[in-house]
């Protein structure tokens, strides 16, 4: 798995591709550390190319959601396949983390 991260505008973006499991969750929670300690704002995560998710990858959304409210930071995902949106509605995470189809809608929650 790769995480590429830009900054758009006001916008940090983590594009995430491959599969999110437990070995490789430490390379989504150097990128969310990063995005803290730069105080970035608005993160947008781009999982049009994650087609897997475990459950130490959901762990480490899960693991920010405090430090995030505590510091205003609002962080979307956006482009979710059915399969791992479906992971996110079993464990009914997805009424704590946003989820929306695409780009633009996330940008949309942000303002």
């Amino acid at each position: 798995m790769n995480i590429t991260t830009l900054k758009e505008n006001q916008y940090y973006i983590l594009l995430i591709d491959g599969e999110l499991d437990a070995s490789s969750s430490i390379t989504l929670d150097n990128a969310l550390t990063e995005a803290l300690s730069k105080k970035e704002s608005k993160i947008l995560v781009d999982c049009s190319r994650l087609n897997y998710i475990s459950s130490a990858g959901l762990g480490v959304f899960m693991s920010y959601l405090q430090d995030f409210e505590t510091e205003k930071i609002s962080m979307v995902l956006y482009q979710v396949s059915e399969k791992v949106k479906n992971v996110f509605t079993i464990l009914g995470l997805d009424s704590l983390i946003k989820i929306v189809a695409n780009k633009d809608e996330a940008i949309g929650l942000m303002k």
